[in-house]
Order: structure tokens, then sequence, then C-alpha cells
């Protein structure tokens, strides 16, 4: 009779540990389960908020016509949209340690002034140099968020203006965005 209640109690106690265990493990999953989420969370939103606030600052600062443009692009109606000159598809390595990561674009550019497209075609070995300059020294993750492709287009508004003579680039358009 001892030996039967000796053997309910061990049953028991390994019953008692084989359910704490199991609690231990269900609270390490929950807790994987939650982190994953809100990394994810955290990468997928790519701090735009941050990003407006910012680029709100600038643009009261800088009093610049063209740079509260570029915020509101999204927002723009078609039948306010330029004149668009379309470039040619741009495939380039993306920089990474591995290098395995390339983006395939094609971008179209809004023009303030139709003239411009003539002094563009005659610059346009130029233009495609300083994109792809500015596309190959891009990683994976800084293109990938909205606010990555802001900034992107940004810089490429920044660069051609400065080399123009004859007009502005008012806008890029991505026709293609392909990251492989």
């Amino acid at each position: 009779m001892a030996d039967e209640e000796n053997k309910e109690e061990e049953t028991q106690q390994d019953n008692k540990k084989s359910n704490k265990l199991m609690i231990i493990i269900i609270a390490v999953l929950i807790l994987i389960i939650l982190g994953g989420a809100v990394t994810t969370i955290l990468l997928m939103s790519g701090g735009d908020e941050v990003y407006v606030q910012q680029n709100t600052s600038q643009a009261q600062s800088q009093k610049t016509p063209t740079r509260s443009k570029y915020n509101n692009m999204e927002t723009r109606k078609l039948s306010d949209i330029g004149v668009l000159y379309p470039l040619d598809t741009f495939t380039v390595n993306l920089k990474s340690d591995a290098g395995r990561r390339y983006l395939k674009a094609t971008i179209s550019l809004e023009l303030d002034d139709e003239e411009l497209s003539i002094e563009l075609d005659n610059k346009s070995p130029v233009i495609r140099d300083r994109i792809i300059r500015i596309l190959t020294s891009k990683t994976l993750e800084e293109i990938s968020s909205k606010k990555g492709k802001k900034k992107v287009s940004e810089q490429i508004i920044d660069t051609l203006n400065a080399m123009i003579v004859d007009g502005r680039v008012q806008g890029i358009y991505f026709t293609e965005f392909v990251i492989q």
C-alpha cells in the first residue's frame, strides 16, 4: 500500500513537472511570437512619422517650393502632373555584403517645361550615370520601405536639378520597381 501511494505521489509530481515545463514552453513561444510581431511592425513602418516631421521642419526652414512638392506627390491630382520624360530601365546591383541583390527600376521624370526634354536628351548618358550611382549606393533595407523610396526620389531630383539649366525636375515616378 505504501508502494502504491509512493507511485501515486511520483506520478503526481511528474505531472506537475511536465505541466510546469509545458507552461514555460508556451510562455517562451508567446514571447518569441510577440517579439517577431513587434519587429515586423517596426520594420514595415519604416519610421514614416519621423520622416514626415523632419521634412516638415526642413520645408519650413528652407522655404523651397519644390521640396513641398516631394511631400505631396502622392496626393496630387493627375491633372496637376507636368510633362513626363520616360527613362530607360535601370538594372543595378544593390550595395550589400553578399552582392546578390539587384534592383530593376523604370523611372519617369516630371518636368516643369516641355523644352527641358531637349536638354535631358543631350545629357542622357550623364543623367543615367548619376541615377545609377545613386541606386547602387543603396542597400535593400534603404529602398524597400516607402520612406526609402521617397528619399531616393528626393536625392535623384536634387542631383538632376543641380545639373539642369533650362528648367526643373518636379518629381520622380517609378513605373517599375523590382528587387531580387
